[in-house]
């Protein structure tokens, strides 16, 4: 004889993963867009307002969290990781690129105390729907044609910062299908050597498996996000020198990681 519960009504079913991912999903799809739409044109109506940017880098914030949770997608990084990165002043922050989801993974697990903002490519800022959030955003607008000038405009940009803000810089310039890291461009080193800022170096996991190049709809999973201790260059030593020496300090972290 099977026992009842004593309220005499049956237990509630278990809502099935799958069917919960996907209620998510289609969520996402049908508000997605109106929630995108209002992300950009904010800023046409309160971007000249003062303290903007002070709710509106938070709100960008929210929105990237939002986003995975509706993909199902989890964030992890350690306490300590975050304490560290919430006292981080000073610093330049340099990340590996494994997919179009680590944007999204960095902002979701960064403190509120940590302010950060990326450089995006000059294509990115000049279409229509984007350019006016990037810019209210504080994004580093820069030029990939030129080399020299967009150092020189990354540059101007990190000096102006205040101590608590930094810019993410990805060092491979572009995602990595290797097992490994790619090869690093110096441009992060040379930034760091000219305005005096450490560099704060963070290694991202998995994101590429949830969604390899070529496609368009991330799988759910969890993308694992590391801190690393504050890297220094060295200026006795040649730009080449430091370049190797602060991959090589990421990569170890990274193929630890993936030999587990």
């Amino acid at each position: 004889m099977s026992l009842q519960p004593l309220s005499g009504r049956a237990a509630p079913a278990a809502i099935d993963p799958a069917f919960r991912r996907t209620k998510k999903r289609a969520v996402l799809f049908v508000l997605g867009p109106f929630y995108f739409l209002y992300i950009a044109f904010v800023p046409l109506f309160c971007g000249k307002r003062q303290g903007f940017r002070g709710w509106y880098w938070p709100l960008i914030k929210q929105a990237c969290s939002r986003l995975l949770w509706l993909l199902s997608i989890r964030t992890e990084m350690t306490n300590a990781d975050r304490t560290t990165l919430a006292a981080d002043t000073g610093s330049i922050i340099v990340i590996n690129h494994r997919s179009h989801l680590d944007g999204f993974a960095l902002m979701d697990v960064m403190p509120d105390a940590k302010w950060i903002t990326f450089a995006a490519k000059k294509e990115l800022c000049d279409a229509a729907l984007l350019r006016s959030g990037f810019k209210a955003a504080g994004l580093v607008e820069i030029d990939r044609k030129s080399g020299t000038v967009a150092l020189e405009t990354i540059t101007a940009a990190v000096q102006a910062m205040p101590a608590r803000r930094s810019v993410v810089l990805f060092p491979e310039g572009t995602r990595t299908g290797s097992e490994s890291l790619g090869a690093f461009k110096a441009g992060a080193v040379i930034v760091a050597r000219t305005t005096g800022r450490t560099i704060r170096p963070i290694v991202i996991h998995a994101s590429d498996s949830l969604l390899p190049r070529g496609k368009y709809l991330p799988k759910s999973g969890t993308i694992l996000v590391e801190v690393l201790p504050s890297f220094e260059c060295d200026l006795s030593a040649s730009v080449d020198n430091d370049v190797a020496r602060l991959r090589g300090a990421m990569m170890a972290v990274f193929d630890e990681q993936a030999d587990r």
